[in-house]
C-alpha cells in the first residue's frame, strides 16, 4: 500500500477505487467491498479494508455528512450530484459495522497502522467516519 498520509483517500489503492467507484453507475462496488469485508471469516485484507474505507465515506457523503477529506475530492462531489445514490440506514449500519472490523484486532490494515507513529490519528480518523454514518 502506497500511503503518504492517515486520510481515507490518502493510498493508492483508496485512490484506484474512488476511481473506479465514481465510473460506475451505482452503488454495487460499495456493496460488493463492504460485503468483502463483513464476510470475511477471520482476518481483514488491508485492500480490502482501504477500499472499504472509501466505500464508507462515499456513503457519509450521499448521506449529506461528507467528511473533510470526501469534501476535498471534487471526483466524488461530481459523482454525488450526477448520480444522486439512495442511501439507507442498513447500508449505514454496514459500513459501521465494516469499519469496526477494520480498526479491530485480525486487521491487516490496522497491524499496518500499528507499526507507526501515527496509529492513533488514523485510528481517531476512521472512528470520526463511523459517526458520521450514524443514522
Amino acid at each position: 500500500m502506497g500511503a503518504w498520509g492517515i486520510g481515507s483517500f490518502e493510498n493508492d489503492d483508496a485512490g484506484d477505487f474512488l476511481a473506479e467507484a465514481t465510473e460506475s453507475g451505482d452503488i454495487s462496488l460499495l456493496l460488493e467491498v463492504l460485503d468483502n469485508v463483513l464476510t470475511s471469516t477471520e482476518y481483514v485484507e488491508a485492500p480490502d479494508a482501504t477500499q472499504a474505507i472509501v466505500a464508507a465515506e462515499i456513503i457519509a457523503a450521499a448521506l449529506g455528512r461528507p467528511t473533510l477529506a470526501a469534501q476535498r475530492e471534487d471526483e466524488l462531489s461530481h459523482w454525488l450530484a450526477r448520480i444522486r445514490p439512495t442511501i439507507d440506514g442498513e447500508l449505514a449500519t454496514q459500513a459501521r459495522m465494516a469499519l469496526a472490523r477494520i480498526i479491530a484486532p485480525n486487521s491487516e490494515l490496522r497491524e499496518l497502522w500499528e507499526e507507526t507513529d501515527d496509529f492513533s490519528e488514523w485510528q481517531a480518523s476512521v472512528v470520526e467516519l463511523m459517526q458520521q454514518l450514524q443514522v
